[in-house]
């Protein structure tokens, strides 16, 4: 089920563009994100890095340039965009196919080391919250002692009249630095499924999204209750580091010795 070099370059390239419709100034979280993992990994000569729903590897990527001497392990449970990013970036990341949340995921990662950072951008939203603080949990446990968790994502505001106001201020904003590009997420799905080198995996795509329709949806989680979950999982500390109407940049880390009291910036 694999794609030519030449399909996976149009795919992800195009993924790119529709991507920026979403997420908004998306370059300058990406290296928000990335100044994160500098500022934690500064003097660890191999940092290990893990993609959180890497997709066709847009995050892992841009580490993998800026950090080249990092090790980094992409993970998500799409077939088509696994294959894309393996085809596109090869060099990138060591790319896994497992499904976050679920008991056992953490398994197929295969390391043999504690990770110095994990990292998500848009993908960890459709977790409902009992899988959620699963993953945090297991993250935890996977995380070196002053390791972070970097989620990079949409969050609703604390007070819901507020939601559509920060939601707005995000639109304008991707409008402004030219962000509303002409393909959208559906459009982008609705023009790959007409590729037939594309078929298989867009028929394997389709088996596991049946398999795993009860479990996963868009939830609403606002950063406060992220912080909450990310405490409850044994995160000491946790912070939002950058923010744009409703996208941010929240950071966790762990404490340097078991049993660490947790804050949270607010």
């Amino acid at each position: 089920m694999g794609v030519s070099m030449a399909t996976a370059r149009v795919w992800v390239e195009r993924w790119e563009r529709q991507q920026e419709r979403y997420a908004v100034d998306r370059e300058e979280r990406f290296t928000v994100i990335a100044d994160v993992v500098e500022h934690t990994t500064a003097g660890r000569a191999r940092p290990l890095l893990l993609d959180l729903g890497c997709g066709p590897g847009s995050l892992a990527a841009r580490l993998a340039a800026r950090f080249p001497q990092a090790e980094i392990v992409a993970a998500d449970m799409d077939p088509l965009l696994l294959e894309l990013g393996r085809t596109h970036h090869a060099d990138a990341a060591r790319y896994v196919d497992t499904v976050i949340g679920e008991e056992g995921w953490t398994q197929a990662l295969g390391l043999q080391r504690p990770l110095d950072a994990a990292l998500s951008t848009t993908a960890l939203h459709y977790l409902p919250e009992p899988a959620l603080l699963r993953t945090y949990r297991s993250l935890a446990s996977l995380l070196r002692p002053g390791g972070v968790l970097v989620n990079g994502d949409h969050f609703p505001p604390d007070e819901a009249p507020c939601s559509e106001i920060t939601a707005h201020v995000g639109r304008r904003r991707s409008e402004r630095t030219g962000g509303r590009t002409r393909e959208d997420w559906r459009s982008w799905w609705g023009a790959a499924a007409q590729d037939p080198e594309l078929a298989d995996l867009l028929d394997e795509r389709s088996r596991r999204q049946a398999a795993h329709a009860g479990s996963r949806g868009d939830e609403k989680v606002t950063v406060r209750r992220h912080a909450e979950l990310l405490r409850r999982a044994g995160f000491a500390h946790v912070t939002p580091v950058w923010q744009f109407g409703d996208s941010a940049v929240l950071v966790a880390v762990m404490g340097d010795r078991c049993g660490a009291r947790a804050t949270v910036a607010t």
